[in-house]
């Protein structure tokens, strides 16, 4: 699905593993996972749980020789599960000499990840971020400058204040910091051409954490440049904070035709599902009408005519159901995901709204009828009483799919 409102920005493609990024290329999701990837067991069956939600591509922790070591093995565990997503390796300080020692890791992984804020700090004899560039063009990979509000070059940062500072009228400190961001991207994608990296093999990304920084930092880099952008709002935060600031801002840009892929960076509750940062960024993708990845569930808020709880259990039934079963519809038929649902709990608007979706189902509120009539492509094609709503309305979905999209 997508929206011809919203013209795309021209990017350059590149290709990660097999998933196109950037030009006419869908917007891609992405995770990272957050297991010891040490444990290769543990972490293969995360990035194979991410994929699975929807990920289209997973990022990994690569720290230290140990975790370079698994990074093969993680890659042979997915291939085994018959799980294909790209591996991303997240690299830092000592990036450079893991790609070098362990070039089998170098080899698995279908991109690198480089923050050029912290490579070529410590070691002034080593040009560390040119040998992850020569490492990536060696065995043709990708990669990603990835720049960040927390660990921006000091250099670079330090020297840019003093020039403000001497300025007739100085800019604020937020915004020689802005442009800091846009100016290490910019030099070290032009750099790692200059070492041999092929325009149409790099990604950038200037990350912060706050929605009105990433906004103007983004539309920014955009008019400068035609690298395809990764887009995310760093240490996002925790539940609803961190889902409406990523939203608040990766739409702002999204509706400006900006960005290529995204992932939303929350943190997880404690023992929490890794996977709801997967299905954040899918629904605003979806919700934009930029992106399908399932079907939608319309549901109505509820009010004093809804005091039952029957309608919101069984819009949460619905929705569980339909993004539980999307993996096996995905493969068997073709559409499925843009299919609408409608869950009402009273006859204001069930029945309008339920007209309306593919399917639609209006629930009897406080005080009405016992009868739940049914909607298909508009028309009411029969009426659920009893108290097997939710299984009788499930099969009801089930027939329409079969009948209603053709088969793969």
């Amino acid at each position: 699905m997508s929206n011809s409102l919203i013209p795309r920005r021209f990017t350059q493609r590149v290709m990660v593993g097999t998933v196109a990024v950037g030009s006419d290329a869908p917007i891609a999701v992405q995770s990272m996972t957050n297991t010891d990837t040490v444990d290769a067991k543990g972490t293969a069956q995360q990035v194979f749980e991410l994929a699975k939600a929807g990920s289209e591509v997973v990022r990994i922790t690569v720290n230290t020789p140990e975790a370079a070591a698994q990074v093969p093995r993680i890659r042979e565990l997915l291939d085994s599960m018959g799980c294909a997503v790209p591996l991303v390796g997240d690299f830092h300080y000592n990036g450079h000499r893991l790609l070098r020692d362990y070039p089998e890791c170098a080899q698995a992984l279908a991109k690198y990840r480089i923050n050029p804020g912290n490579v070529g700090r410590s070691r002034k004899d080593e040009d560390q971020f040119g040998m992850m560039i020569e490492v990536a063009c060696r065995y043709d990979k990708p990669v990603r400058i990835g720049v960040n509000w927390g660990s921006l070059d000091s250099d670079l940062i330090v020297r840019m204040m003093d020039d403000n500072a001497k300025l007739p009228k100085p800019h604020t400190a937020a915004e020689v910091t802005r442009e800091a961001l846009i100016i290490s991207a910019l030099n070290s994608a032009k750099r790692a051409e200059t070492l041999g990296m092929n325009h149409d093999r790099i990604i950038l990304s200037c990350k912060v954490s706050g929605v009105q920084d990433l906004i103007m930092v983004y539309r920014d880099l955009a008019q400068r440049c035609d690298y395809p952008l990764h887009l995310g709002l760093t240490e996002a935060g925790m539940g609803s904070k961190g889902i409406v600031a990523s939203t608040a801002a990766l739409s702002v840009l999204l509706q400006e035709g900006i960005g290529d892929t995204i992932r939303i960076s929350l943190t997880p509750e404690p023992g929490g599902d890794r996977t709801q940062e997967v299905v954040v960024a899918q629904e605003i993708l979806q919700t934009m009408g930029l992106r399908a990845f399932t079907p939608m569930v319309t549901a109505c808020p509820g009010c004093g005519r809804t005091t039952s709880t029957v309608f919101q259990e069984l819009a949460q039934s619905i929705q569980s159901y339909l993004r539980s079963e999307m993996p096996v519809w995905r493969k068997k038929y073709i559409g499925v995901e843009e299919m609408n649902v409608a869950v009402m709990g009273c006859i204001v608007n069930g029945p309008g709204e339920s007209k309306m979706a593919n399917i639609g189902i209006s629930l009897p509120g406080t005080g009405e009828t016992p009868a739940a009539p049914v909607y298909v492509d508009g028309e009411k094609t029969v009426t659920l009483r009893g108290d097997n709503i939710a299984g009788d309305f499930k099969k009801i979905v089930d027939d329409y799919i079969s009948r209603k999209y053709a088969k793969r």
